[in-house]
């Protein structure tokens, strides 16, 4: 018996507007609303909508059928203001009982490397935003963009979540399998590891007309999943939501691979479909000691996305150096502006990677350069230190 857990990432952050240096002081807004605004009714219109029918199609059809999702809270801040109705069809899926919603920090943050107070508070945040919205509280953790340690899973651990999620990487499996359950090597917690290969080629290689496996059919990758069975307990498949229609586009046949998939896997007695609150009490088979940062990004799989070079270093370093300052001036808006500038999006656009991963990072990216990503954003921190250093205290110290 194999269990497929379907687990999909929803996200999009807030785009800083080109800010530029005789900006600084003069009170123009930091964040780009029509291009976000923009953005949110493309993607709405060319991925959530059409998939949230595909899958409420689905769910209806077929109970034993179930996936998952986390929605960082930037993204459901964004739908409700330009797209409401994209919140509504989110909670159709909810309320059919056959989707699990995940727990992770509410700005898409990097902050469980900078600061275990500011990661506490904003997956609180979170929680407290999904309960709100859906009616579910979170049970599983997914980190932003799969960022995985010893320390990131010991904290979520004390936090009393019941697993996490990562990436099944080979440099950190050896020669173990990625569809078994592990825990990590000071800690219980359950660990739910991709399997990236059989992701990735949905994600990634569906409409790759190079791939020696494409066209990639319901019958092929069903019989890949199914491979599995006896050699694992598990097929975790998590990628982004975005993958169907945005990265994916309909016309490469994308959503009647979706419309079709779960039926294909259904016929197989053998093969059953898990929330990943489920996959965490399978049994555990092994422990994993992973001590440095890992990722599911780029080649490397580490943090080098968006920490790889001096400017992201910069940036990272200086914002979460106002931490003190900004918390101490008891301004929720100024807080949350602070937190939406620590959305990972910021210093993945900084990225000054080649060949592949570099050419990932530029489709990504609403600016001509990583050193325009820079220059805007470190304009907006100035702007932003300046008023914090010349602004009275809300609060007595």
């Amino acid at each position: 018996m194999v269990s497929v857990c379907f687990y999909f990432q929803v996200h999009q952050p807030f785009r800083l507007r080109p800010y530029q240096i005789f900006d600084i002081g003069t009170g123009k807004p930091y964040f780009d609303e029509s291009k976000n605004k923009q953005v949110m009714h493309k993607v709405a219109r060319k991925c959530y909508l059409p998939t949230n029918n595909v899958m409420l199609e689905l769910l209806r059809q077929h109970p034993e059928f179930k996936i998952s999702f986390s929605f960082s809270g930037v993204f459901l801040e964004q739908a409700q203001r330009y797209s409401p109705e994209v919140i509504r069809s989110f909670q159709k899926l909810i309320a059919t009982g056959q989707v699990e919603v995940l727990a992770e920090t509410y700005y898409h943050s990097l902050c469980a490397m900078y600061s275990e107070e500011e990661f506490k508070t904003q997956v609180a945040l979170h929680a407290k935003t999904v309960k709100e919205l859906f009616g579910v509280t979170p049970t599983v953790f997914r980190n932003t963009e799969l960022i995985y340690s010893n320390h990131i899973a010991s904290m979520v651990e004390k936090m009393g979540y019941k697993g996490i999620l990562l990436e099944g990487w080979d440099h950190v499996l050896g020669w173990r399998s990625p569809n078994f359950v592990y825990k990590p090597v000071m800690g219980e917690i359950p660990l739910l590891l991709k399997n990236y290969k059989l992701s990735d080629d949905v994600a990634f290689r569906f409409s790759n007309k190079g791939w020696k496996e494409h066209p990639l059919t319901v019958e092929k990758f069903s019989q890949w999943l199914l491979n599995v069975n006896g050699n694992g307990d598990t097929v975790n498949l998590f990628m982004d939501y975005e993958t169907f229609g945005e990265h994916q586009w309909e016309d490469t046949g994308i959503f009647n691979f979706l419309r079709y998939l779960p039926a294909e896997l259904l016929k197989h007695p053998d093969t059953t479909f898990a929330f990943p609150s489920e996959i965490a009490e399978l049994p555990v088979r092994g422990e994993l000691d992973i001590p440095y940062l890992l990722s599911w990004a780029d080649m490397e799989r580490d943090v080098s996305a968006w920490m790889g070079n001096d400017m992201q270093k910069s940036a990272l370093g200086k914002l979460y150096e106002l931490e003190q300052q900004v918390t101490r001036m008891n301004d929720p808006e100024l807080l949350h502006t602070w937190r939406k500038l620590q959305t990972s999006d910021h210093f993945y656009y900084m990225c000054t990677k080649w060949f592949n991963d570099g050419d990932v990072h530029k489709y990504f990216s609403p600016y001509e350069s990583p050193y325009d990503a820079f220059i805007y954003f470190m304009n907006v921190f100035k702007d932003m230190k300046k008023g914090l250093d010349t602004s009275p205290m809300k609060v007595e110290l």
